[in-house]
């Protein structure tokens, strides 16, 4: 068969394929460069502020211990359980498969990796079965250089560490649990608690319709007469619904009662505390917080009926202190941060570090984060001495804890949200961790007791104890003659401290001087003078701006950013 001729010739010419398109995935546009090392393989806790703290407040003995925890918490593999226990979110499981009321909640083996190592590190109740003089002390500063690692898992911790004063005032009770909330095993899921290996403390006290007012709680309990009491009731923000006791305020005959509220009973049966919700919160991700509702739940009293708040504040203090605690580990840890980028990166031809203005940002956030960690650590070894009856040091903590959680935590979100500027857009980037640090910030502020309560908490503190304000001043006049300033803004304070009918209105303004001048007195007393200088002039003397950075003129801003850690494998 031949080709139509005609067909040939009116058709057109095939053109070549065009070769298709390629491109070679391992070329480069350019090389990486100006860009920080990651912060990681570095010891947390190689930080002369927090050494020396540690030291003064009686732990000296713990050192070793604290550098192996920052060690790990400095270690990639922990940042790496630290990012999946905030992006693997806990999940509420309220049925099992076939239909069963189970109210559970799962969290990411990362999550249970990081508890593990708190309790294991005595993190937890470990401190209240331990005899030797600052243990307290010891657990402070191991939770501050763990905390900077993750800070969701703290909650349990702490309160967990907090719960065994309260508990006392059951002593049956206490005979019962305190050895294993005290234990520094980590032994998660809902079993009988005898059976357990370590128990976890929860609390619940806010509902929906009261809030910071537990007085206004709906919640019922009736006694049962055998030793035991039912609760019918609700509660608004209940965190770590997984642990297996939990303090519960509610209404009985005689007014406002704490009970112990254990998720099983001692028989094996599950106790009814129906979740009804996780809260989708700011931050604190790897950490569930929940909506509980009870329905002729069982309970035990603790204290005495009618004396609810007067029985769990002893918890609450104790969480009090590790608020402070978080918000001084999260000012450092951002600072940290932002320290490393600028002594790596460089912008017009120098290293950021030493640009002028830079200086005084990195130095300013430098000054913040000692006076709060010295704060801290003074308030855990007032703490420590407390418990072994030192009535001088327990009303200094009665004030101090109050002023401490108003004012540290209300810094960190300021302090945290300074770092994060110093990185530019690189703190904005999720990788960076930074964004994870500054949804943390606001937490401590309103957990336990939001700025306003602790203020009022500090004029309640002056009116009914007067021998805090003694011990406090004590304290501040420890420093006397030593620094004119500080001298000129404590006497300008105590003249303030007549509380007169609108104390109220002022009443932040009176704590968060309060709070400079005791930590100038600190700073004054224990810090090199570069540090003591700058925070008289800039806190107490007023000689700054509103915004970090602002420092004055004519300070050692050198000594300063000498003391912020530089970070070494």
């Amino acid at each position: 068969m031949t080709a139509n001729p005609a067909a040939t010739a009116d058709a057109p010419v095939p053109e070549p394929p065009a070769p298709a398109p390629s491109s070679n995935p391992t070329a480069r546009t350019h090389d990486v460069t100006n860009q920080p090392p990651p912060l990681v393989g570095h010891d947390v806790a190689d930080d002369a502020v927090l050494l020396e703290g540690v030291r003064r407040e009686g732990a000296g003995w713990y050192t070793e211990d604290l550098h192996r925890i920052g060690r790990l918490a400095g270690s990639e593999q922990v940042q790496h359980w630290a990012e999946e226990a905030n992006r693997c979110e806990p999940i509420l499981r309220t049925h099992d498969r076939y239909g069963n009321r189970i109210d559970e909640v799962e969290f990411h083996p990362s999550y249970h990796a990081l508890m593990d190592v708190a309790i294991r590190e005595g993190l937890g109740g470990a401190p209240w079965a331990d005899d030797r003089p600052g243990a307290h002390v010891a657990r402070a500063a191991g939770f501050m250089v763990w905390s900077s690692a993750e800070q969701g898992h703290g909650c349990p911790v702490s309160m967990t560490y907090a719960v065994v004063p309260a508990l006392r005032s059951a002593p049956r009770l206490a005979a019962v649990y305190e050895p294993l909330l005290t234990s520094r095993v980590y032994d998660p899921g809902l079993r009988e608690p005898g059976g357990k290996r370590g128990l976890l403390a929860g609390m619940g006290m806010t509902e929906k319709q009261g809030g910071t007012d537990v007085r206004a709680n709906t919640t019922v309990a009736v006694d049962q007469r055998d030793g035991t009491w039912r609760l019918r009731g609700h509660k608004w923000f209940t965190s770590a619904p997984m642990n297996d006791l939990f303090l519960v305020l509610a209404q009985a005959p005689g007014g406002l009662s704490c009970f112990l509220v254990p998720r099983v009973l001692p028989d094996g049966s599950r106790n009814t505390f129906r979740i009804q919700r996780l809260k989708d919160k700011l931050g604190n991700r790897s950490n569930a917080s929940s909506e509980p509702e009870f329905d002729d739940t069982v309970a035990w009293l603790v204290g005495p009926e009618g004396q609810g708040v007067r029985t769990i504040i002893d918890m609450v203090t104790m969480t009090r202190l590790d608020c402070i605690l978080g918000s001084a580990s999260g000012i450092r840890t951002a600072l940290a941060q932002a320290a490393h980028h600028v002594r790596h990166r460089s912008v017009f031809g120098a290293k950021l570090i030493d640009q002028p203005l830079m200086r005084n940002v990195v130095a300013d956030l430098g000054i913040e984060s000692e006076a709060a960690t010295t704060l801290a650590l003074r308030v855990a070894g007032a703490a420590d001495r407390a418990q072994r009856g030192d009535a001088q040091e327990r009303s200094f903590l009665r004030l101090a804890t109050a002023v401490g959680k108003y004012w540290v935590c209300k810094r960190q979100p300021a302090a945290v949200a300074e770092a994060l500027e110093c990185l530019g857009g690189n703190g904005y980037d999720e990788a960076s961790g930074m964004p994870r640090l500054y949804r943390e910030a606001p937490l401590n502020g309103i957990w336990e007791g939001s700025g306003n309560v602790n203020a009022l908490d500090v004029l309640r503190a002056l009116t009914r104890e007067p021998g805090c304000l003694e011990a406090f001043a004590a304290e501040v006049q420890a420093a006397a003659g030593a620094d004119a300033r500080l001298d000129e803004a404590w006497r300008q304070l105590h003249g303030e401290l007549a509380l007169t009918d609108d104390a109220a209105l002022r009443a932040r303004r009176l704590v968060e001087r309060l709070a400079l001048v005791l930590q100038g007195s600190l700073l004054v007393r224990h810090a090199p003078s570069a540090i003591a200088d700058a925070f008289c002039a800039s806190r107490l003397a007023g000689d700054r701006g509103l915004a970090f950075g602002t420092l004055p003129t004519g300070l050692d801003l050198a000594a300063i950013i000498d003391r912020v850690p530089a970070a070494t494998g």
